[in-house]
């Protein structure tokens, strides 16, 4: 069981990281509303570059939604008193380890044993 001290330092952990994804999604939004600028006078390597870095910062944005969804998610068991509670064998998950990735589901053994049956899935 977390300590309030911990709750605390965990609810402003996920909440600088909502604040730091929101403003990354804005600047996206920004990005993408200016990628129609002038494009008079502009060469195919130009449009080619500019194609590759539009795709990516898109990638980029697509996977910080994903994170943001699951920041907003650990927020909620924050709330309900059950961030540190792994979501497979319902044992605690250390605070070192929500420290590290508050957004974690997983103890440090389930993890472990999941990512050894998707390693060995990956080898077959």
């Amino acid at each position: 069981m977390l300590t309030s001290e911990q709750t605390q330092e965990l609810r402003a952990k996920l909440e600088a990281d909502m604040a730091r994804l929101g403003d990354h999604a804005h600047n996206a939004l920004e990005f993408t509303m200016d990628r129609d600028r002038d494009r008079i006078g502009r060469d195919s390597m130009d449009e080619s570059t500019e194609e590759e870095i539009y795709s990516t910062q898109l990638r980029l944005h697509d996977r910080e939604n994903f994170l943001l969804q699951k920041v907003r998610e650990a927020m909620i068991r924050l709330e309900a008193g059950k961030l540190d509670e792994c979501e497979e064998c319902a044992e605690p998950i250390g605070f070192k380890r929500l420290l590290a990735r508050p957004v974690t589901t997983l103890c440090f053994e389930c993890k472990s044993a999941r990512e050894q049956v998707e390693s060995e899935t990956h080898a077959e």
